[in-house]
């Protein structure tokens, strides 16, 4: 004869194999902040562009595209094929600036 399961069995027989699983009713733990994302502004999550170590390097597919985009849609020639990641990462921010102000 088979058991029939419910989702909540299944979570607490799962939670009984963990032994660092949260007691049910005990309070959760505040997780840290992703450093990634905190808005710490001390935090090396952005740098500037200048600073990349593969800042040199052709610009990416995406960045391409995205410049492609955004020139469109300002109706600036900022494309060129031959931009590095660094630039046409700054040039992305400030044709940004420039749609957003228009908006």
């Amino acid at each position: 004869m088979t058991e029939h399961s419910t989702p909540q069995d299944r979570t607490d027989q799962r939670r009984a194999a963990d032994p660092d699983a949260p007691t049910p009713g005990e309070p959760v733990h505040a997780v840290d902040a992703n450093p990634k994302t905190a808005p710490d502004p001390a935090s090396n999550a952005e740098k500037d562009p200048a600073d990349w170590v593969s800042g040199d390097e052709p610009m990416t597919g995406a960045q391409a595209s995205y410049l492609k985009t955004l020139s469109e849609e300002t109706g600036a020639a900022a494309y060129k094929p031959d931009l590095t990641k660094a630039e046409a990462s700054t040039l992305i921010d400030e044709l940004k600036d420039a749609r957003n102000a228009k908006r």
